[in-house]
């Protein structure tokens, strides 16, 4: 099986294949958001304490940071009053620095965030009315260059770590209160109730999608830890079955993302001949259409209660026709693949080469998928008007100058009073 390191895939500040636990921050403190609780126990014997005393304190900091959300030491209440102080000079718990915040007309709320090492990436959530989605970037940049998509045209700057990852998740609870009230530091919380009048029940975010910036498997090893974390009993406690990853169709990576990470599979599809996808889809011209059908074939776990997710984005005269619609249907007959197509309306964007097929025309590729018994829906666009709409994410920090982006920050912290 192909191994990440064996993927050089060409970045402009950082190789991919490089190995980063956590970013470096400049005050030499380590951020412990995305590490597993027995590295917590590692950091803190190296850091001082022995072996027992440090394996008791890693338990007790990591149920503060991913039952509690807290992020100061001193909101520890059940450490001691003195080891507060020492965990602070040494360690940190970090969040991405929020840049910019914008909110749809439909709901829909963007995210521009920025790492310890000053990179900018973004992250959507996207609410329902039964369920929320968080949209999760995995890099900074693409290496991919879909054709359709405006995240495509960034180069690829560096993976993110598994903390920058799984901080995500953090920021958008802290943003929507949905940590247990009581002992907590967020804003709207009521410290007077314990923890036990929390419940999940009704939360916001309900679900993950790995479908932000950049290609998750190219990134397999840290969007596998930082999705453990996510789904740990003892972290975030979400299921693997909320969780969908999707990729554009990194055929070595997949069978272990299915036995390693086990979430639902969601592939980049768009297209149903070699010439349409190598057009649209250039890593089709590494892993082609039947090498890739063949390997969702063999994804373990993939069954009709969990079936793979085929994404088709609807682009005019070049994918939308009745015979693409036909095809799509006999090549998921071919390969038995317990499938679904979401169907997905093109997002313009400045610059883009292709149109949106029209509604007429998206329906009756629906109409086919779905007369041969798979379900094809149609997705309804969401944040058009923040960009934050499907293939329409890119850093949109180098648009705005520094002042406005002062200026912004200074209204952000006026309005939190």
């Amino acid at each position: 099986m192909a191994d990440t390191a064996l993927m050089p895939i060409p970045g402009n500040i950082d190789p991919v294949p490089t190995p980063r636990e956590v970013t470096p921050r400049a005050d030499g403190r380590v951020d412990l958001i995305g590490l597993p609780k027995k590295r917590i126990a590692e950091l803190f014997e190296a850091a001082g304490l022995d072996a027992k005393a440090a394996k008791l304190r890693a338990k007790q900091v990591f149920h503060w940071l991913y039952h509690r959300g807290v992020t100061q030491f001193e909101a520890m209440t059940d450490i001691a009053k003195t080891m507060r102080p020492w965990l602070a000079t040494r360690f940190v718990i970090g969040r991405p620095e929020v840049v910019l915040a914008q909110h749809s007309s439909d709901g829909t709320r963007k995210w521009l965030l920025r790492t310890d090492d000053g990179q900018e990436f973004e992250m959507v959530f996207i609410p329902d009315a039964d369920r929320g989605t968080l949209c999760v970037s995995s890099q900074v940049g693409c290496t991919l260059n879909c054709r359709f998509c405006h995240t495509g045209t960034m180069r690829l700057v560096r993976n993110l770590t598994p903390g920058e990852i799984v901080g995500q998740v953090m920021l958008a609870r802290d943003a929507l209160g949905e940590w247990p009230k009581g002992g907590g530091t967020m804003a709207g919380l009521d410290d007077d109730e314990d923890e036990g009048s929390y419940s999940a029940d009704g939360r916001l975010l309900t679900n993950i999608v790995m479908m932000g910036m950049g290609e998750p498997l190219y990134n397999f090893d840290n969007v596998r830890d930082a999705l453990k974390l996510v789904m740990d009993g003892d972290g975030l406690a979400l299921s693997k079955r909320r969780i969908t990853l999707s990729t554009s169709g990194v055929v070595p990576m997949m069978e272990r993302c299915g036995d390693e990470i086990g979430v639902n599979l969601a592939v980049s599809l768009h297209a149903v001949s070699k010439d349409v996808r190598d057009e649209i889809v250039p890593i089709n011209r590494k892993y082609g259409l039947e090498e890739l059908l063949q390997a969702c074939a063999d994804y373990p776990g993939a069954s009709n209660a969990r079936r793979i997710t085929f994404e088709y984005v609807m682009l005019k005269d070049k994918n939308d026709s009745d015979e693409d619609a036909r095809e799509l249907v006999r090549l998921i007959r071919k390969y038995k693949l317990p499938a679904k197509v979401n169907l997905i309306p093109f997002n313009p964007w400045p610059g883009a080469l292709y149109e949106c097929s029209t509604p007429e025309r998206v329906r009756r590729f629906s109409e086919i998928v779905f007369e041969a018994g798979i379900s094809a829906p149609v997705r309804t666009p969401r944040g058009r008007d923040i960009d934050a709409a499907c293939g329409q994410l890119k850093t949109a920090a180098k648009k705005l100058s520094r002042a406005e982006l002062d200026r912004l920050a200074e209204e952000k912290q006026a309005a939190l009073g």
